[in-house]
């Protein structure tokens, strides 16, 4: 039987994104599917056998809310009606409606917990932050009763839909993605510590460079940052911290290079703040640093603990405490034949559990029991059940 189209929607990713692209779509183009990757984009295009459709970059957030969502969703509208539209933006979520109201079969990928990130977005108002929180509670109730079907990053947010059309599909890293032949030695690596991801005080980065502000001055240990700093200003505020001086500011770092700074790398930190968004959360980075086979620091919340501590890949400390980070940093820098062992242990475990080749088979069977076999879907014109 000939497969359907997998059209994959998203108003804030770009078309490398590693979830969207790397990993589901060239997923689906691996299993057969006609692939397309709608969204803002310089120029239509195909890339790895998925087709890139791309609709107007906004030159602001205004822009993206407005027309950007509109031509996604009038886009979309063309698309073949028997295609799988799968969205990725929670921002979406009354186009799809829309769409789905019209006949469509339509999953939501559902990476963020938003009601709760709502609660903890700068640039919301305060008095705004609990009703829009509550609206988004709302639509998303409402999508996972009308929805084809619901694909959940983590357990917290699957809880939240319905069990008989929802699947969980956790962001874990491709498995060769991040190492490779060119891998320095461990024991031969400079004491470089590293940290690759958005910087932005949740995630840690003042506590991050204030711990190198705690190790001795003639200790020698670098603090490299690959990412991009949220607000911009952060960046001036991390070169006055105490430690600001032993920090390295490598921007942001495509695959390839993250691939490169991991494999001269001692120690990952992964110390984002005890916050609600994140309590429940698999944190990516995490995985990664496994997956390069280097051991890692890592905030001690009890999910992560449990990972942690079951595999032996790291140490746990309060991501709080700069203090306690610096003494997890120095231990591991001063016993790189024991670090080194945390590294091949948590290597072994993502070979064994944590990779995303399981998780595409899940999805795949997802799509092959509850989606693809939805009556009425590649018959329909317009008008629809619920």
């Amino acid at each position: 039987m000939k497969k359907p189209g997998v059209v994959h929607v998203a108003s804030t990713h770009a078309a490398t994104d590693t979830r969207i692209f790397k990993k589901e779509c060239r997923s689906f183009v691996e299993a057969g599917y006609r692939v397309t990757l709608l969204l803002p984009h310089p120029a239509d295009e195909v890339r790895e056998g998925v087709r890139i459709r791309a609709v107007p970059v906004p030159r602001t957030g205004k822009e993206r809310l407005g027309r950007t969502l509109r031509a996604l969703y009038r886009a979309a509208l063309t698309e073949p009606v028997d295609a799988v539209i799968h969205f990725h933006d929670s921002e979406l979520l009354p186009f799809m409606m829309m769409l789905r109201l019209q006949g469509r079969r339509v999953v939501y990928d559902a990476h963020e917990d938003t009601p709760l990130q709502v609660m903890h977005q700068h640039w919301i108002p305060g008095p705004l932050r609990r009703p829009m929180s509550g609206g988004m509670r709302v639509l998303e109730w409402a999508g996972g009763k009308a929805f084809t079907g619901i694909v959940a990053a983590v357990p917290s947010i699957a809880s939240r839909f319905p069990a008989e059309k929802t699947v969980l599909v956790r962001n874990f890293p491709i498995l060769d993605e991040l190492s490779g032949s060119d891998v320095v030695p461990y024991g031969a690596r400079p004491p470089r510590v590293v940290y690759v991801g958005a910087l932005t005080e949740a995630r840690g980065v003042r506590e991050m460079v204030a711990a190198m502000g705690c190790l001795p001055q003639d200790y020698p240990a670098e603090l490299v940052l690959g990412g991009t700093f949220h607000p911009a200003s952060l960046a001036e505020t991390v070169r006055t911290l105490p430690g600001g001086d032993r920090v390295q500011v490598a921007g942001w770092l495509d695959r390839k290079q993250v691939a490169a700074v991991l494999s001269e790398t001692r120690v990952g930190l992964v110390l984002l703040h005890d916050t609600p968004q994140y309590r429940e959360s698999y944190p990516t980075k995490l995985f990664e640093y496994m997956s390069a086979g280097i051991p890692v620091v890592a905030s001690d919340l009890p999910l992560w603990r449990r990972i942690v501590t079951s595999v032996g890949c790291g140490m746990v400390v309060d991501p709080k405490q700069p203090a306690a980070i610096a003494a997890a940093i120095r231990w591991l820098l001063d016993h790189p034949e024991e670090a080194g062992a945390m590294g091949v242990r948590g290597r072994r475990a993502v070979e064994e559990r944590f990779h995303w080749a399981i998780e595409a088979r899940r999805l795949l069977q997802f799509y092959d029991t509850v989606i693809l076999p939805e009556k009425g879907a590649s018959k329909v014109s317009g008008g629809g059940e619920l």
